[in-house]
């Protein structure tokens, strides 16, 4: 019997031959794992995936995306699931059923699918995946065999497995593998709950082959491994030399890399990172001519909108400074952000048609442009102070500021009031705990952005004063030990040595700004000299399609475009442009939202092109 019997389907190895190809839809068969190799009704397959975050990409155009892969070679597509985005708030959901009408893209395109639901997911996602009021509460003891965790893991999961559950190879679906967690072996140890997560898979239906995902490296391995659980690795190069160390954890089984990192992602203020595609391409070869099945990481990236994206800490062991990630998810990826094929597509194409059973399909048509560059510059404005009137949830008192999440408030800011007693002379202000970005203001007047965890305003503030911090969280970490570390002013606000208490507090959620309420912010005319707020935008569009969205002279904030948050614009870099799905765009009058959080720049156009 093999080892991996316990948690999945297996059978007897045969020596592996082509790569195979997925079934039809609606035709069951039997996916398992072999001595050796992947077994499909006992035909040895090779399992040639890449990873697409089917919620980074509009649901429009999934067809469009999962031909390109299909176009490249690839016989199968691997996705997460973000739990937070589904669960706002306990018991609350959202479009859960997302999933499975990707799940039924993927076998309309004659692919095979991998998911991987978590709980954790990492992929520079908000928290992981994690949602906030879960992390909030719990901190470092979520993602072990905690009861108070386990148990709305478990009502979760049953929430949404079913979607996997009824769409299995076994079942006629395209879903031929299903992860335990994820990359827990660079976290934890807790092996009792990770066997708890294998086992309430399979008390949710999963059939299909178990599997978990971790770094090359022992103690990663051991972490991360479940008993009669399939292990992979997840590189970007060194292929053989990972290969080996798997090996040495486990004798036998198909050799898979879940994730090659053939890319890389961007933070906020820093270089724009990249892979030369020909190095990328030589290390896909070198997995390849191991045997072993693949999994691109990313073949299409995508987009964190929404304010999505997570953050990272910088420094080896990833315990320092705030390395928020910025909002487009191209990865340097084969298939780019705006779905066009890059010169790392070509030949990964090349190396991927070597090991497939006859000609790849044509690529696809390209998506349409844009006809014709268009722009509108701001025809009202309302102050951030009357968009909280608005929009923001109600106003607490405590003693101490408290943080987001004790708000309910996942991405978006909070405006903290506090009072300086007086009469008193002029004394530092500080704020301890800050997390992540504070804008502050003395008596209605801007006194200086404050960015570091323990900071200190640049002028003192006399007494009696009211100070206002607007602090906005950059993105929860998705990985790494300081996880679930809350957002806000998670210390206090001190002046000179003396605690400042009786703070007032009002969250401005980014789920807040919907058609209907937004309507009912009080626009009026750009002011000279406007600076955060609000701004309403009209750009004329004669021939909708995929465009790049610009804002030249702005500083930092959010931008909808017809109500669909494309997320976060800085001008930090290195992102410089938001892209926009064609579908999200009009023939005529399109309306635009940009909420700007530090600076001006009220006569800046918003451009497309």
């Amino acid at each position: 019997m093999s080892e991996f019997s316990q948690f999945s389907q297996s059978g007897p190895s045969r020596r592996s031959g082509p790569s195979g190809r997925p079934g039809r839809s609606g035709r069951s068969g039997r996916f398992v794992v072999g001595d050796e190799d992947f077994l499909l009704d006992g035909r040895p397959v090779r399992l040639l995936s890449g990873a697409l975050h089917y919620f980074r990409v509009h649901e429009g155009q999934w067809d469009h995306r999962l031909g390109m892969l299909r176009a490249m070679g690839l016989n199968c597509v691997e996705t997460y699931v973000p739990w937070n985005l589904y669960e706002p708030e306990p018991g609350r959901y959202g479009d859960v059923a997302a999933l499975g009408r990707f799940l039924d893209a993927v076998a309309r395109a004659g692919m095979w699918a991998i998911v991987r639901p978590g709980p954790y997911i990492c992929a520079e996602w908000e928290n992981g995946g994690l949602p906030h009021w879960l992390t909030g509460p719990l901190g470092r003891r979520v993602r072990t065999d905690d009861a108070e965790y386990l148990a709305p893991v478990d009502r979760w999961f049953r929430r949404l497995l079913p979607q996997v559950v009824e769409r299995q190879i076994s079942r006629g679906g395209p879903v031929v593998m299903v992860q335990v967690e994820n990359e827990y072996g660079s976290y934890g140890t807790d092996a009792g709950y990770l066997r708890r997560m294998a086992e309430l898979l399979v008390e949710c239906g999963v059939e299909v082959p178990l599997f978990t995902s971790d770094g090359p490296e022992d103690h990663m391995l051991t972490g991360g491994s479940v008993p009669g659980v399939l292990a992979t690795a997840n590189f970007g190069s060194g292929a053989r030399e990972a290969f080996a160390a798997l090996r040495r954890h486990q004798p036998t089984g198909p050799l898979m890399c879940m994730e090659f990192w053939c890319g890389w992602f961007d933070h906020w203020g820093t270089e724009h990172a990249g892979r030369d595609a020909a190095d990328a391409a030589a290390t896909l070869r070198e997995i390849l001519e191991c045997g072993a099945s693949v999994n691109v990481y990313m073949a299409h990236g995508g987009t964190s909108f929404a304010g999505w994206a997570g953050a990272n800490r910088s420094g080896r062991l990833h315990d320092g400074a705030l390395r928020p990630t910025v909002t487009s998810y191209d990865y340097d990826a084969p298939v780019d952000e705006a779905g066009l094929p890059t010169e790392k597509f070509r030949l990964f194409r090349e190396v991927l048609a070597e090991y497939a059973e006859g000609p790849l399909p044509e690529v696809p048509e390209p998506p349409v442009r844009i006809g014709a560059p268009a722009a509108g510059v701001p025809d009202g404005w309302a102050p951030l102070a009357e968009v909280l009137e608005v929009l923001g949830d109600e106003e607490s008192e405590t003693p101490v500021p408290p943080a987001f999440e004790e708000l309910g408030v996942d991405r978006g800011l909070v405006r903290y009031r506090v009072a300086v007693p007086g009469p008193r002379q002029p004394y530092p202000l500080s704020v301890t705990g800050l997390r992540d970005r504070a804008v502050v203001y003395v008596d209605g007047l801007p006194a200086g952005v404050l960015e570091t965890e323990d900071a200190v305003l640049a002028e003192p503030v006399a007494g009696p004063a009211v100070v206002d911090l607007w602090v906005e969280s950059l993105g929860r970490v998705n990985y790494g030990p300081r996880q679930a570390e809350p957002k806000g002013i998670t210390g206090g606000i001190r002046h000179e040595r003396q605690f400042l208490h009786g703070v007032r507090a009002r969250g401005l959620r980014l789920d807040a700004f919907e058609a209907a309420a937004v309507a009912k912010v009080p626009f009026g005319p750009v002011a000279a000299g406007a600076g955060p707020g609000l701004y309403r935008v009209s750009v004329e569009v004669g021939s909708p399609g995929d465009a790049w969205l610009r804002l030249p002279g702005r500083t930092r904030g959010f931008v909808w475009v017809n109500g669909f948050c494309l997320g976060r614009y800085w001008n930090a870099g290195p992102q410089d442009s938001l892209y926009v799905p064609g579908p999200v765009l009009t023939a005529g009058a399109n309306e635009v939202w940009v909420l700007e959080l530090e600076g001006g720049g009220a006569a800046g156009p918003v451009e497309l092109a």
